[in-house]
């Protein structure tokens, strides 16, 4: 990251988080009434989503984790997805979320889509904090948004650049990169 990179400002209060995250919670909530779901977060930027989101929720909700990288220490897509930790156990049969921070260039989530469809679940449906249409490179179009966003580097509320700002209880942008 460049060194004269600063937070730019806030583009999304704690407030509006929070009144959104409710929101899904409850939309989801009705969508899987009298079902289960897992929640699938991917590592690490989702878990302060998925952790207020759960929450939110009202049915029956398993967790569990994956970690998948196309960027590495970049601030952009290598386009090489990698998985770096699989779920714990077997998603057969079973209503999944993925829950995602941002899905931008949408590589590694169309990738990660189709390598869980392999896993026979009952469902797949994929829930994103906020959604950067304006990058989109791979077909997908996630199921649950909670805001869309300009085409600029966010952090905040658990994105980082190169492992920073995840403690931001805000979303900003980086400005100067």
């Amino acid at each position: 990251m460049d060194k004269k990179a600063t937070l730019g400002q806030v583009m999304i209060s704690e407030e509006q988080l929070a009144q959104r995250i409710k929101e899904l919670g409850k939309q989801i909530s009705e969508d899987y009434k009298g079902e289960e779901i897992l929640l699938i977060g991917i590592l690490k930027g989702a878990v302060v989503f998925l952790s207020d989101l759960i929450r939110e929720l009202t049915v029956d909700t398993k967790i569990d984790f994956m970690a998948v990288t196309s960027y590495g220490a970049s601030t952009k897509s290598s386009g090489v997805v990698r998985i770096l930790k699989d779920l714990d156990s077997g998603i057969e049969d079973l209503n999944v979320i993925i829950v995602e921070d941002i899905i931008d260039s949408g590589i590694t989530l169309h990738y990660l889509r189709d390598y869980l469809m392999g896993r026979k679940p009952k469902s797949l449906k994929i829930c994103t904090l906020l959604d950067k249409p304006e990058r989109r490179e791979a077909d997908i179009t996630p199921d649950y948004v909670g805001f869309e966003v300009e085409n600029k580097f966010i952090v905040g509320y658990g994105l980082d650049c190169d492992q920073k700002y995840r403690n931001l209880p805000y979303i900003t942008c980086l400005e100067g990169i």
